[in-house]
C-alpha cells in the first residue's frame, strides 16, 4: 500500500542506492556525487532567485499593470506554480537522471514526445542563462551610475554581459565540489539578503505609500487599451521569476539520495521563493516615493531608485552590491543547469555534435564543453539588445516559453498513461491527478499568453520575437529529428513497462 506525501517527505534514500538506481534507469555514474539535499534545494532555490527575476522584471511589472498587478499575479500565480512544481517533483522522484523532462517523457510517451520535451527545457534553460546574465549587467551598470555617474549604452551593456558569461563559464568548469559550496552559500545569501532589504526598506524610509497604492493601484504603460490584456501581460514577472526549479532535477546525478532529495528541492525552492518574493515586492511597493521618477530612472533599474529615494544613496549602493552577489550566484547555477542538460541531452545522441558536448573532464567530472556551448548560445541570443529596448522582455519571455511546456509536457503524459509510471519514494497519492490537471491547464494558457505582442503599437523595436525564437528551435528540433534521429537513444531501463517494450520493438524494426 502507498504511503502519504508526507510520510514520504522524510525518508531518505542511502547514498549506495543512488547508482543502483541510475543504472536501473540505463546509465552509469559519470558525475561525482557531492551534493546532499541541501545542496539540491539551494541550487533550485538560486536559480529562482527572488532577487534576480522578481527584480529584474520589476519595472516591467510596474508598467504592465502596476502595484496591483505586481502583487495579485504573484498571489494568483504562486499556487499554480507550485501545482506544476509538485507535479513534477513526483515525476522526478521516480526519474532522478540529469536529462530530467526529456528523459520523464520518453518513459511516459516515447522518443517524439521526448525530443521535442527536451528541446524546449533547452530553450528555456539557454533563455534562463541570457535574462539573467544581461540582468546583471542592468544591475551593475546601475550600481556604477550611483558610484561613478556612468550611463550604460547598448553595446557596453553587451559587453558586460559577456564578461559575466565568460567568468560563469569558469567557475562551472571547477567542479560538483565548488558547486555544493556555492549554492550553499547563495542560498542563504538570498535569505539573508532579503531580510536586511525588507528591514531597511520597512523601517528607514520616513514616507510609505499607502495600502490602496500596493493593492489597487493600476498602471498601463503597454500602449493596449484593454485592461484585461495588460493584467495577463503583467503576469511575465511571477511567472518568470519562479522558473528554472528543474535544476534540481538535472543535478540529481550529482546528489545524494536524489529520488527523495531532488523532488524535495523543486517543491521546496518554489514554495520558499513564493513566500520570501512575495514580502519583498510588497515592501518595495510601500518604500516608492515618487512612482513618475522610479520608471523613468536614470540607473535604468526602478529597484535602485526605490532605494535611492528612500534609503539613500550610500545604502542604496551597499544593497545593490547585495542583489549582484544574489544574481551572479544565481546566473552561476543557472549554466550549471543547462550544462547538464545539454550533456544528457548530447549523451543520448539529441544534439548535432553530441560527441563533443558529452564529454566530461577526467579531473572534474565536468561537461565542459557543454558549459561553453551553453555560454557562447545565450549570448547570440541576447544581441537583439543592441538594437530592441524590448529585447530583454523577449528574451525572460523566451524563457518562460520553453520552461513552461517542458515542464507539463512529462505532467500531461503521467495523466494520460497512468498504467506507464509507478510512482517514486516522494509521491502526491490521492491527490496527483488533480493537481497535475490544474497544472497542466495553466502552463498551457501561460504558455500561449507570452507569444502574443507585449506593448502596442508593434513596431521592429517593440517586437515581441519569442515566436521566432520558438519557431527556430522548434524547426532545428524538426530538421535534426529528420536527419540526426538514427543516432538518439534514450538507454532502456532495466525495470521496462509494457509501454518501453513496445517502443524498443519498433525501434528494432
Amino acid at each position: 500500500m502507498r504511503t502519504s506525501a508526507h510520510a514520504r517527505w522524510k525518508r531518505s534514500e542511502p547514498p549506495g542506492d543512488d547508482e543502483r538506481t541510475l543504472k536501473e534507469l540505463g546509465y552509469t555514474q559519470q558525475l561525482h556525487r557531492r551534493m546532499g539535499a541541501f545542496g539540491n534545494f539551494s541550487a533550485s532555490l538560486s536559480v529562482i532567485s527572488i532577487m534576480s527575476g522578481a527584480l529584474l522584471l520589476f519595472g516591467y511589472g510596474l508598467n504592465s499593470g502596476g502595484p496591483a498587478v505586481v502583487v495579485w499575479g504573484w498571489l494568483a500565480v504562486g499556487p499554480l506554480v507550485l501545482c506544476l512544481a509538485a507535479a513534477l517533483a513526483e515525476i522526478t522522484s521516480r526519474y532522478p537522471t540529469s536529462g530530467g523532462l526529456y528523459y520523464m517523457a520518453r518513459r511516459l510517451g516515447g522518443e517524439r514526445w521526448s525530443w521535442y520535451t527536451g528541446w524546449l527545457n533547452l530553450l528555456g534553460l539557454l533563455g534562463g542563462i541570457a535574462a539573467q546574465d544581461y540582468g546583471i549587467a542592468t544591475f551593475t551598470a546601475a550600481w556604477a551610475n550611483l558610484q561613478f555617474g556612468y550611463v550604460p549604452t547598448p553595446g557596453s551593456l553587451l559587453v558586460m554581459y559577456a564578461v559575466i558569461l565568460a567568468l560563469h563559464a569558469v567557475l562551472n568548469l571547477f567542479g560538483s565540489r565548488l558547486m555544493n559550496v556555492l549554492t550553499s552559500l547563495s542560498a542563504w545569501w538570498h535569505l539573508a539578503g532579503a531580510v536586511v532589504i525588507i528591514g531597511a526598506l520597512a523601517l528607514v524610509p520616513s514616507h510609505h505609500q499607502p495600502a490602496g497604492f500596493v493593492f489597487t493601484e493600476f498602471t498601463n504603460n503597454t500602449g493596449w487599451s484593454s485592461p484585461v490584456y495588460v493584467i495577463l501581460l503583467g503576469m511575465l514577472l511571477p511567472c518568470f521569476a519562479l522558473a528554472g526549479y528543474d535544476t534540481s532535477a538535472h543535478l540529481s546525478e550529482e546528489t545524494s539520495g536524489a529520488s527523495v532529495a531532488a523532488a524535495r528541492g523543486i517543491i521546496r525552492s518554489v514554495a520558499v521563493s513564493w513566500i520570501a518574493g512575495g514580502i519583498l515586492l510588497i515592501v518595495l511597493l510601500f518604500a516608492v516615493q515618487d512612482y513618475a521618477a522610479t520608471l523613468g530612472s536614470e540607473t535604468g533599474v526602478p529597484v535602485a531608485q526605490i532605494f535611492l529615494d528612500a534609503l539613500g544613496l550610500a545604502t542604496a549602493k551597499a544593497l545593490l552590491l547585495v542583489i549582484i552577489v544574489a544574481q551572479f550566484l544565481c546566473g552561476y547555477a543557472v549554466t550549471a543547469s543547462a550544462s547538464r542538460m545539454i550533456y544528457a541531452f548530447a549523451r543520448d545522441g539529441a544534439l548535432p555534435g553530441s560527441a563533443r558536448w558529452r564529454k566530461v573532464s577526467r579531473r572534474t567530472a565536468v561537461p565542459a564543453n557543454a558549459v561553453r556551448l551553453a555560454v557562447v548560445v545565450a549570448f547570440v541570443l541576447a544581441l537583439p539588445s543592441l538594437y530592441s529596448a524590448a529585447a530583454f522582455s523577449a528574451v525572460t519571455a523566451i524563457s518562460v516559453v520553453g520552461f513552461t511546456p517542458a515542464y507539463a509536457i512529462p505532467v500531461l503524459l503521467r495523466l494520460r498513461h497512468p498504467d506507464r509510471f509507478t510512482p517514486g519514494p516522494w509521491h502526491l497519492g490521492r491527490w496527483s491527478r488533480p493537481i497535475g490537471w490544474a497544472a497542466v491547464l495553466w502552463a498551457a494558457g501561460a504558455s500561449l499568453l507570452f507569444l502574443l505582442p507585449q506593448s502596442s503599437p508593434v513596431t521592429a523595436t517593440s517586437f515581441n520575437y519569442t515566436p521566432v525564437a520558438l519557431l527556430v528551435a522548434l524547426g532545428m528540433a524538426a530538421l535534426w529529428w529528420r536527419f540526426g534521429r538514427r543516432s538518439y537513444g534514450v538507454p532502456r531501463s532495466t525495470t521496462t513497462n509494457a509501454h518501453d517494450q513496445v517502443e524498443e520493438a519498433k525501434n528494432i524494426t
